[in-house]
């Protein structure tokens, strides 16, 4: 079960959470939707690479990343999308794609989009596809110290 690390930390931490089992589905939108979750509160991970090393930008389903947005806001040079290839063999307890945003639990620097911090609580990928948890955004950002963004929307 993908999420066995995962939900480990969180009893660990005495955090409070409901996880959703939902039909397979592989997008962000797509896992809002089969959660009955709305996409401005459905999380989406997406792995990027800040002068070359690896992060986690996140963001609400509904929204696509501005890398330059991103770049000045995180003060690298350059910033650009990994490949499946570049960070798969970082989340071996994970289904390709599902990566949950605690990056802390990787050794990654994690990003995250300032409306999701707006939100009262977080939904997002519980390490695989037919699965979701939803806790605190407070409880989020206490364990994994994300460092907040300006929208990361492209327009």
């Amino acid at each position: 079960m993908p999420a066995t690390r995962l939900r480990a930390y969180l009893d660990e931490n005495r955090v409070r959470y409901v996880s959703v089992s939902h039909s397979q589905a592989f997008t962000a939108q797509e896992i809002a939707a089969s959660a009955h979750v709305p996409g401005k509160v459905m999380a989406k991970t997406v792995m990027v690479k800040l002068d070359g090393r690896m992060a986690m930008a996140v963001l609400p389903a509904n929204h696509k990343v501005d890398l330059d947005v991103l770049r000045r806001s995180s003060r690298s040079h350059r910033v650009e999308l990994a490949s499946e290839a570049d960070f798969k063999i970082l989340f071996s307890d994970c289904e390709p794609g599902a990566m949950p945003p605690f990056g802390n639990l990787y050794g990654l620097p994690v990003y995250v989009e300032e409306s999701l911090a707006e939100n009262r609580d977080i939904v997002f990928n519980a390490g695989s596809h037919t699965e979701v948890i939803q806790l605190a955004y407070s409880d989020f950002a206490r364990l994994v110290r994300p460092e907040v963004m300006p929208s990361l929307q492209h327009a």
